[in-house]
């Protein structure tokens, strides 16, 4: 795709999602689990890209006014599908052209996988952009269609227990384990290790891997989300 059209919103999302995230770390927000990361290992690129994503979704959780450009209608998707990528890309010192490519593949993927779940779910989508991080970082490695296709389906895999109540602190800690298992889903691969179909959920090639997590979290949890309600409001 010609990236005269869409240069200018790729570097918008960049410069605005990275400018929260490092205002964060500056900052008190939240419950920090961008700064409890980075003190792990502020070296490790691996801590970098998660410890920046949460800490941009503690900023925005709790309280900063800086803005944020979305992806699918949310926040923390366009953070989650943008800053892990984008981390990724400065430390490899790729050309602006790779790192705008693999930021529009992580926003398309990530949008791709909100299609089947819907508008609202109690399925955290979160999950759908770090699926998406995970193909973009694969694409800066120079990994084939196909790698990366196993990339997402072993994302898909390792996070799809993880639950929405809604927009609170906790978002952080469920992005940074969101970009964690893109990371994981790309290691799997590089090793030559992949779920494969029959493998619980997955199906035969990614397109229906994606459609049975879409048919899961649109209709089978349609009562785990009432029961979440229920939870929140003490009935």
């Amino acid at each position: 795709m010609p990236l005269d059209n869409i240069e200018e919103l790729l570097e918008r999302q960049v410069e605005y999602n990275m400018a929260i995230a490092e205002e964060r770390l500056k900052g008190d927000y939240g419950a920090c689990i961008g700064k409890i990361l980075l003190h792990r290992d502020p070296e490790s690129l691996r801590i970098q890209a998660k410890a920046r994503a949460a800490a941009a979704s503690d900023a925005r959780m709790n309280g900063c006014e800086l803005s944020v450009v979305i992806v699918s209608g949310s926040g923390n998707q366009g953070i989650t599908a943008s800053v892990p990528v984008a981390v990724y890309a400065e430390k490899l010192g790729v050309s602006h052209e790779k790192k705008w490519r693999a930021i529009l593949l992580s926003d398309l993927i990530t949008i791709y996988l909100k299609q089947g779940i819907g508008k609202l779910s109690a399925y955290c989508c979160a999950v759908s952009a770090g699926c998406g991080s995970g193909a973009g970082i694969a694409y800066l490695y120079g990994r084939t269609e196909k790698k990366i296709e196993h990339v997402v389906e072993n994302a898909l895999v390792i996070n799809s227990g993880i639950i929405c109540d809604g927009a609170k602190s906790s978002c952080a800690a469920k992005i940074a384990m969101a970009v964690e298992g893109g990371e994981l889903a790309f290691e799997m691969m590089m090793a030559g290790k992949n779920f494969a179909g029959s493998d619980g959920i997955v199906q035969k090639t990614a397109d229906e891997t994606i459609a049975a997590i879409g048919k899961i979290a649109s209709h089978g949890m349609v009562e785990t989300d009432k029961e979440i309600i229920d939870v929140m409001l003490g009935i």
